[in-house]
């Protein structure tokens, strides 16, 4: 028997995470969850998650089964608590770096702990990309967010831009929709990259303006009073057609500006920097194959984080479910314990 702090650590409490701890502790194993913000990742931030399997409430006027009023929180908070039930235990930290020495994994924690396993699953997700624009870091948190349900209330009644063509663009304008009808979206292409439904919402929204082929430039601070400095954004810098003719610029006033540019892997674990070194692919993410198994023995990846994932929440969930089940028969090879 190998001696460790855990059989499995899962860094990561995002869906997958959280579906992987489950698992994990449902097939009798010690885990133990490392994440350095709240349970339940980028999908506290869904206003209303509509599309997960058999969330469901009632039925429209024509017999059609509508999508209950689940939140992003509230999945993952009975998530978390789900995973407690059955013996997970949570640890708030940062891994720092991830080495193996032998069998054994060490995640090395912020402040100079660390924990030890026999088997890692990496659910650590994806971070949100900048349009690294002039002003965007200026006015991070004075108009320039990327969370509409975190920040979209404190703009009730005004104007604001949404930037991003994808799942999640559409989703927030959606709901920024339900607290202005002077939301406009941009998007750098001819069309959405968006699923078909929720970009048809979109588009027959009255209170979306879309603009396609058209790119944020500069976002600007309101007017300043003489010799101030602007606190708060009030426009944005936009260009229109600028790939298939002559580039339209100009100035639009806007209250915030809501950024879903896409993501980038929370990988640098796995990345060889500090230790372990797993195959990523071109875009940074962890290489697995069907069992969620990365190149290197004993480490998985489930979620957002892995190559080839469609980044849903059903997926990630799916995933941890695997990456937990392969954890557990890698554990027991590892204990002589494997059914044959």
């Amino acid at each position: 028997m190998i001696e460790s702090d855990a059989d499995l650590i899962i860094i990561g409490a995002g869906p997958a995470g959280l579906t992987s701890a489950q698992y994990g502790a449902r097939a009798n194993l010690k885990v133990l969850v490392i994440e350095q913000l709240a349970p339940g990742g980028q999908v506290l931030l869904i206003d209303v998650l509509e599309n997960y399997p058999g969330n469901v409430e009632k039925r429209d006027d024509e017999g059609r089964l509508i999508a209950g009023p689940r939140t992003g929180f509230d999945f993952s908070r009975d998530l978390h608590r789900q995973a407690e039930a059955f013996g997970a235990v949570f640890l708030s930290g940062a891994v720092t770096a991830l080495k193996k020495e032998g069998e054994l994994f060490i995640a090395e924690l912020a402040g100079g702990e660390s924990r030890t396993a026999p088997a890692v699953i990496i659910a650590a997700g994806a971070a949100h990309r900048c349009l690294d624009v002039p002003g965007e870091k200026e006015f991070a948190g004075r108009g320039v967010s990327y969370c509409a349900t975190c920040d979209g209330p404190f703009f009730r009644n005004k104007k604001m831009i949404v930037a991003g063509g994808g799942d999640a663009a559409c989703d927030e304008a959606q709901y920024l929709s339900r607290l202005s009808s002077r939301i406009i979206l941009v998007h750098r292409r001819d069309r959405f990259r968006a699923q078909k439904a929720l970009a048809g919402r979109v588009l027959s929204n009255p209170n979306i303006e879309v603009r396609f082929n058209t790119v944020i430039k500069e976002i600007k601070g309101e007017d300043p009073a003489a010799g101030a400095i602007p606190q708060k954004v009030g426009a944005v810098v936009l260009e229109r057609g600028g790939k298939n003719g002559k580039a339209e610029v100009y100035k639009e006033s806007v209250d915030a500006v809501f950024i879903f540019a896409g993501t980038f892997p929370q990988s640098s674990l796995a990345a060889g920097g500090n230790g372990v070194k797993a195959a990523l692919d071109t875009n940074g993410y962890i290489i697995t194959d069907q069992k969620m198994a990365s190149s290197v023995p004993g480490l998985f990846a489930a979620g957002d984080v892995r190559s080839g994932s469609f980044r849903q929440v059903v997926v990630a969930a799916g995933e941890g479910a695997v990456a937990a089940h392969s954890a557990a028969e890698y554990i027991d090879k590892l204990n002589n314990r494997a059914y044959t």
